[in-house]
């Protein structure tokens, strides 16, 4: 295999989120092999939840960014000196202007352009471009990705397009009986940002309607949203912020389901996380919810609150939660970072 270089600029972007957790489980398992791989670090980078419980040893790393004009830099190609071809891939849209690169980036969605507007909408899809045409190859997480990338820019060589489902840490796995659900204590849980399209409103509207108790996960809330939680919800609610995984792996043990009302994703990886865990899963269809999400006897159709109430009171049916959840342990076992990065490696390989 060519020498290759990664770009770890996720890491300084996020301080958490579904990108970093991608590269940190690729990365864990190229520091494991003996492969001729090194890194390009960013300051600050260690703020990043996931990044912290990386070992880079230090002759691995070829060089580290200063964060001195981070804002400009993201967008900037990437230089390095080679005589020999090698493969650059990029944690997020950014290339190597070397002649002797071979660049591969991943797609993870299609957010920004259809959420986004204005300046923000115009530069994040500018480096996108740019990144994608100078790529030899792409990877989408999601045939559903695979068919956005095609959408927006339809002139692409699909013949240059791999899709490589994303796994799913083997921190989230069901725990003893004793650490999970207990039907005294019914809570609903809520997983991710709360940008528009991931329509948090209607998880909190959920808990109001069902009287259950909502635990937030993510970043936390800022005035305006703390003050609508508690407008509807008063105190019945757990705002936790960021969690490691083995916390949020016991909350999707003893949760009565996770509510993922979300209108778009590229993949989705709270829906396989908590089908894992033993979580029921109450999920919007379209997008790539319903590829991954499997048997889709949760998903509601369209942003309507009656169908998630619905949903919620059909896991009261007799034996139907723990059917449900099984379907859920059957599915999640398609999704796996060691399938996942084997993947990555053939495709390096072949490069």
């Amino acid at each position: 295999m060519k020498k290759l270089i990664i770009d770890n600029i996720i890491f300084q972007w996020q301080k958490a989120g579904g990108v970093s957790a991608v590269w940190y489980e690729i990365i864990s398992r190229l520091l494991k092999r003996d492969l001729p791989v090194e890194f390009i670090e960013y300051e600050h980078s260690c703020l990043n939840k996931y990044h912290k419980r990386l070992d880079i040893p230090k002759c691995r790393i070829l060089k580290t960014v200063s964060a001195r004009y981070g804002a400009i830099k993201r967008y900037l190609p990437v230089n390095v000196s080679s005589k020999e071809p090698f493969i650059f891939q990029s944690s997020y849209y950014k290339w190597c202007r070397s002649k002797n690169a071979i660049n591969v980036i991943t797609v993870h969605d299609f957010t920004y352009e259809y959420f986004c507007h204005g300046l923000r909408k115009w530069i994040h899809h500018w480096t996108k471009s740019r990144a994608i045409g100078k790529a030899r190859r792409i990877i989408c997480v999601s045939e559903n990705t695979k068919n956005d990338l095609i959408k927006f820019f339809p002139a692409i060589d699909t013949s240059k397009i791999s899709v490589i489902y994303n796994g799913v840490s083997d921190a989230f796995r069901p725990l003893h009986p004793s650490l999970r659900y207990d039907e005294n204590d019914k809570f609903l849980i809520f997983v991710g940002n709360r940008a528009g399209y991931k329509n948090f409103d209607l998880a909190v509207e959920a808990a109001r309607a069902t009287g259950l108790k909502l635990y937030i996960i993510g970043q936390r809330l800022c005035g305006k949203e703390k003050d609508r939680v508690e407008k509807l919800l008063g105190q019945n609610y757990v705002d936790l912020g960021f969690v490691s995984n083995e916390r949020l792996n016991m909350l999707y043990n003893k949760a009565y389901a996770l509510i993922y009302p979300s209108s778009y994703e590229g993949f989705g990886m709270p829906v396989i996380e908590a089908q894992k865990a033993g979580c029921p899963v109450i999920a919007m269809q379209g997008s790539s919810i319903t590829e991954i999400y499997g048997k889709g006897s949760l998903l509601i159709k369209d942003e309507d609150l009656g169908q998630i109430v619905e949903k919620i009171k059909t896991l009261e049916e007799g034996d139907f939660r723990g059917k449900v959840i099984d379907e859920g342990f059957k599915n999640a076992k398609r999704f796996s970072w060691d399938k996942a990065f084997e993947a990555y490696l053939d495709l390096y390989k072949q490069l």
